[in-house]
């Protein structure tokens, strides 16, 4: 059995993002991902990086900063914008 290439896995983690999934598959996506050393960049800010957990939504934007809580975890992830 043939291992798959760079590019054959980043086209997989690209296509796995497009729909929600639970947090376990989300989990093996990303090990994968580290496995052949692709960066998920703007994806991994669509998981809660606590229980891996798609159920994200947006609490507030103020002053270039947007915060984004977990629905399952209640986990307040902060980015810059």
């Amino acid at each position: 059995m043939e291992k798959p290439t760079k590019k054959q896995v980043e086209k997989e983690i690209k296509k796995f993002f497009k729909s929600k999934h639970d947090s376990s598959q989300v989990k093996k996506i990303k090990k994968l991902g580290m496995r052949y050393q692709i960066k998920l960049g703007k994806l991994r800010k669509l998981f809660c990086k606590k229980c891996y957990s798609m159920n994200l939504r947006t609490l507030s934007v103020k002053r270039g900063i947007k915060r984004v809580g977990c629905g399952d975890c209640r986990f307040v992830a902060r980015w810059k914008i």
